[in-house]
């Protein structure tokens, strides 16, 4: 056991950004904290952080990118780690992003292995699955700060919705009182205009003094204003408020494709097919067909070959196909996988778009960049290289909505990405109105995008 763990002032500032500042807690033994925030927001920084600050304590960590033990896949190197990690016994035990790689099988012994594990356990996730089963504390970073909430992912986000509305019932409650107040204002001007006519023809021989209603009328006016700066002020401490609770930007995605295009047809068909490299067969007895619009999530273990699969119907030269396939021509096929490779590092979203849609307008370009949360300048005239993560992947998928494939296929594209990208993601390919071939981890993903049939690889 270590004993209570202060973290006092922790700060962390970049260049162009101030992540957080002045983080002050407690960690006490067995706490269990999962660290959420955009891409980019501090949260591998303040594991670390951590680790310095408390270096007199036996802690195992496991970053994010794991760079030993070349000849494993991703998600082997992790296990690996952790099981080497764990073979110390530490107090603490820091993971970074730890489902990022791991196979449905390995995720959820990862998740039985956290739920028993005895000491303080600190993950940074997007994984709504992990956050939800096995961590009760959230450190949230966001907007230059952190927000320490003490229950689980669920409770956290309606503890977020119950602030908003809060909050939006007592902006509004406070519009009706302005909106009332000037009615009443209103009122009282017709009926103080209607008094000083009467008494300006009582008052004509005394010129010098003001009429009742005058009088009546600069008061009523005084206390108008001054219950309007009262208001007003509320409004201005509520819209503080309500801009330190995090409202993610809505994203509406248009896809721009044509009935024939969608129309009812086969885009993939495999019978007795085997593929591999050179003479090394890698799968075998591979029978899968896909009609247009239709969804299909290929799953299996870290290293069973679904990316060669996947190779084999973008027809790469690498690979060695043996069977009957039909598949559609590469210029009806777009490949999306969570490294981005569709952009040009080199090239801003208008240049992207333009060249995927040479005959839009610029007008027409920017509408489309909109509809994919791509309002300011900066955003769509820099280079691809100097965007965020979730940047890329809004990005990639508006290039694709611009002119979709028949044929999508992911490849993991919601590894390293942040939650609110995650949900942007779904929520695009949830409209999308084409075939998709989905490679995912993901259950949660698979779901909440609809796939619609299972292929066991």
């Amino acid at each position: 056991m270590h004993h209570p763990i202060q973290i006092e002032d922790f700060s962390l500032s970049l260049p162009h950004k101030v992540c957080f500042e002045n983080f002050s807690t407690q960690i006490s033994f067995g706490d269990r904290i999962g660290i959420i925030g955009r891409n980019g927001s501090g949260k591998s920084s303040l594991l670390k952080m951590i680790i310095d600050k408390n270096s007199e304590i036996l802690s195992a960590y496991i970053s994010q990118i794991i760079d030993d033990f070349d000849a494993l896949s991703g998600g082997e190197r992790f296990n690996k780690s952790l099981s080497e990690a764990l073979g110390k016994n530490p107090d603490i035990l820091l993971l970074d992003e730890p489902t990022n790689h791991l196979d449905l099988q390995n995720r959820k012994s990862l998740m039985r292995m956290l739920k028993s594990y005895y000491g303080t356990l600190i993950i940074a996730t997007h994984d709504k699955e992990l956050l939800r089963n096995c961590v009760d504390i959230l450190w949230h970073i966001n907007d230059g700060k952190i927000t320490v909430f003490r229950g689980i992912y669920d409770d956290y986000l309606n503890e977020i919705q119950r602030c908003r509305r809060s909050i939006s019932h007592q902006m509004e409650l406070l519009e009706r009182e302005k909106k009332s107040m000037h009615q009443s204002l209103m009122k009282e001007q017709e009926r103080v205009a209607k008094s000083k006519s009467s008494g300006e023809k009582k008052v004509a021989h005394r010129k010098w003094m003001k009429s009742v209603g005058d009088l009546k009328g600069m008061k009523a006016e005084k206390s108008h204003g001054n219950k309007l700066k009262s208001i007003d002020e509320k409004k201005r401490k509520l819209s503080e408020q309500l801009s330190q609770i995090h409202l993610p930007e809505i994203i509406v995605p248009k896809f721009y494709l044509t009935y024939q295009e969608v129309s009812d047809k086969t885009l993939v068909s495999i019978i007795d097919g085997s593929v591999g490299y050179g003479e090394k067969i890698i799968l075998r007895n591979i029978n899968l067909s896909v009609m247009s619009q239709e969804r299909v999530a290929i799953v299996g273990n870290n290293g069973c070959g679904k990316t060669t699969f996947v190779r084999a119907i973008m027809n790469n030269g690498n690979v060695i196909k043996f069977g009957d396939w039909n598949l559609p021509n590469l210029q009806d096929v777009g490949f999306l996988d969570q490294h981005y490779q569709n952009l040009n590092p080199e090239k801003s979203a208008v240049e992207i778009i333009a060249e995927t849609n040479p005959f839009w307008s610029h007008a027409e370009i920017r509408k489309h960049l909109n509809d994919f949360l791509f309002c300011k300048n900066e955003e769509i005239g820099v280079a691809v290289k100097n965007l965020s993560g979730g940047e890329k992947a809004r990005l990639s998928l508006a290039k694709i909505a611009a002119h979709p494939p028949k044929l999508l296929i992911l490849d993991e594209i919601t590894n390293n990405i942040d939650l609110e990208t995650r949900d942007h993601v779904v929520e695009i390919l949830r409209k999308y109105p084409a075939a998709m071939i989905v490679i995912s981890h993901d259950e949660n993903f698979l779901n909440e995008i609809k796939m619609e049939k299972y292929y066991g690889i």
